[in-house]
């Protein structure tokens, strides 16, 4: 089959570094290009509302049990974190603090800074270098779904902050095995709580967009 050029104002847009991925997965077939890219924007906001509930719910289960533990809200203060983890505490609360500061006239809270933290924060406190100083003494309490190695967790945690991260940086992702990280969504959902699978599920259009993935005509 004969391609075709993208249209100027498609290069324009999108550049052309941004366009390779879609252009060899269609053979440069203009429509079949837009069609792509178009889907892989819509599947992408699709996993936008099971990510949400993965990323919010596991930073408050580590959170709370992480204020349990250390008996006070600002818990890293006391906490033994990694030094690359600290600073991205400090970050957290620089951010907090003009937020503040900019749309509100009241002290910084725990919270804030809690809401400020990265979801590859909470996930690094489920790495090895983190096993002793907060898995083994509290953080396996986070996850009433899961009876198992920390490791076990934690690779599929970071395959979502990897996930996330292309999503929300506008990256393709329709050459990823979608399925698969549709059901390792939903298992760490489950991990944290087995109602939060029944609840993601309610608006989750993944398997809807997913069954709607252009045909494409690979060279051959």
């Amino acid at each position: 089959m004969n391609s075709t050029p993208p249209p100027d104002w498609l290069r324009r847009a999108l550049s052309r570094s941004r366009l390779n991925p879609y252009l060899l997965a269609t053979s440069a077939q203009t429509d079949a290009v837009l069609g792509l890219y178009t889907w892989n924007v819509e599947v992408s906001a699709a996993f936008y509302g099971p990510l949400h509930w993965l990323e919010v719910s596991l930073r408050n289960s580590l959170n709370d049990r992480l204020r349990e533990h250390h008996g006070c809200d600002d818990w890293w203060r006391v906490a033994p974190l990694l030094p690359e983890s600290r600073l991205k505490v400090d970050d957290a609360r620089r951010k907090a603090r003009r937020k503040v500061v900019r749309d509100h006239d009241r002290p910084v809270t725990c919270d804030d800074v809690v809401a400020e933290l990265t979801f590859g924060f909470w996930v690094e406190l489920l790495s090895r270098a983190s096993d002793r100083g907060f898995w083994v003494p509290v953080l396996h309490r986070a996850f009433p779904g899961y009876h198992g190695p920390r490791r076990n967790l934690h690779k599929p945690f970071l395959s979502m902050v990897l996930f996330r991260n292309r999503i929300m940086h506008y990256e393709p992702i329709h050459d990823r095995p979608l399925e698969k990280r549709h059901a390792t969504l939903y298992w760490l959902l489950g991990c944290i709580d087995a109602e939060l699978v029944t609840q993601a599920r309610t608006f989750d259009r993944v398997p809807e967009v997913l069954a709607q993935r252009p045909r494409l005509i690979l060279p051959g």
